[in-house]
């Protein structure tokens, strides 16, 4: 919540009227302004990292100005980690708005397989920030409460489905959810990161409309594949017999 000292900030650093940048709607709304900033920052963080990212240019995008930037993130580093956090908690926040708990255990899964192939596809700005803060080997992120905070409920939602399913004799017993839920996000993150390279190497258009399908097509039957009881034991079996 902002208060009136916010306001009051805002409307010291902003300064005597100046010139918007061409397409800026001028904001005095403090709620606004952190919006805009922090979506500004995304964006640049997402194309440049945060080493080649530009305050200045965050501060342009979102028709503000730097102090009025220091004035509510702090600094530079402090606003990476604000635009990670926001980041991580729109993907989140779509997973965990699947009401799995009301649909068949089969029909939950398939949900959740097409839910996060669709996060991947749709915020490539979420990989771009991944790759970067991997690069910093999770230094920023490290400092984070609220991201950690934001896998368990959704690791508490997946396990609730696979015990359902066990349940019900559809999924196979003993399944780790986390497990799970990392071979699922690194099957779509894959595609997804590593998208220039594989369409010079194989000579298809990943993003085309057909490919992106039967890749949530493979993706999904991969998984539903696995958590088939009918086949729980097969693989060792054969593997014993042969």
């Amino acid at each position: 919540m902002h208060t009136l000292a916010d306001r009051e900030a805002e409307a010291a650093v902003s300064g005597a009227p100046r010139k918007e940048p061409e397409g800026c709607a001028c904001r005095r709304d403090p709620e606004r302004t952190r919006a805009a900033i922090l979506e500004a920052a995304i964006a640049e963080f997402a194309s440049r990292g945060l080493g080649g990212a530009r305050v200045s240019r965050i501060a342009e995008r979102a028709c503000t100005n730097k102090r009025m930037l220091y004035h509510y993130f702090g600094n530079k580093e402090a606003l990476y980690l604000a635009a990670l956090e926001a980041v991580y908690e729109t993907i989140r926040s779509k997973e965990l708005a699947l009401d799995v708990d009301h649909m068949a255990p089969d029909e939950g899964m398939r949900a959740l397989v097409r839910t996060l192939w669709e996060q991947f596809r749709e915020h490539p700005e979420f990989i771009s920030l991944l790759n970067s803060e991997n690069l910093h080997r999770a230094r920023y992120l490290a400092r984070s409460k609220r991201v950690p905070a934001l896998q368990s409920p959704l690791v508490a939602m997946i396990a609730r489905l696979l015990r359902r399913g066990a349940e019900a004799g559809i999924f196979r017993d003993g399944i780790d959810p986390a497990q799970l839920y990392l071979s699922i996000a690194s099957l779509a993150y894959f595609y997804f990161s590593n998208r220039h390279t594989l369409a010079i190497s194989f000579g298809i258009d990943l993003l085309d409309e057909e490919a992106l399908d039967r890749r949530l097509a493979h993706i999904t039957e991969l998984v539903m594949r696995y958590l088939d009881a009918r086949g729980e034991a097969s693989p060792r079996r054969s593997a014993e017999t042969g």
